[in-house]
């Protein structure tokens, strides 16, 4: 039951755009916190690497709060948000490149050309990496008018 409950939501977030308050908000954070990236400290995907990050290594951008590994990650993410910040605020990139909004889970990560992707789950990834340059072209293009009040 469980399992069903679990597939019937993800599908109806993957498949229906999310509330207008969700679509304002530039990084995805879950509903328990404001936390980006699930608690990952994201310059640690460059790597090869994730890493969860730690409260006492934290900052706030873009309206959420980001976890580092360390304070030498911490800085270097604060020198240039931008390049280490997953693309789409964290969001599912397959799912942008779809014209909707779902959540992004850093387990389903990609970093191609210097830039971070987080998808839904292992199923959408496959399909993600079946045409990842399509896709990345449509959710380049869709991704500023989903969060455009």
């Amino acid at each position: 039951m469980k399992r069903l409950f679990s597939a019937l939501l993800g599908a109806g977030l993957l498949f229906s755009p999310l509330g207008a308050s969700a679509a304002s908000d530039v990084v995805y954070t879950n509903w328990r916190n404001n936390t980006a990236a699930d608690g990952y400290d994201v310059v640690t995907f460059f790597s090869g690497k994730p890493q969860r990050g730690k409260a006492e290594f934290s900052t706030f951008y873009e309206g959420a709060d980001w976890v580092f590994f360390s304070q030498a990650n911490k800085d270097l993410f604060l020198t240039n948000p931008e390049l280490f910040a997953p693309q789409f605020g964290g969001y599912c990139a397959w799912a942008v490149a779809k014209g909707k909004l779902a959540p992004g889970d850093p387990d389903y990560w990609h970093v191609e050309d210097g830039r971070l992707y987080f998808n839904y789950n292992a199923r959408i990834k496959r399909l993600w990496d079946r045409q990842r340059q399509k896709f990345i072209r449509n959710a380049d293009q869709r991704w500023p008018s989903l969060i455009a009040d």
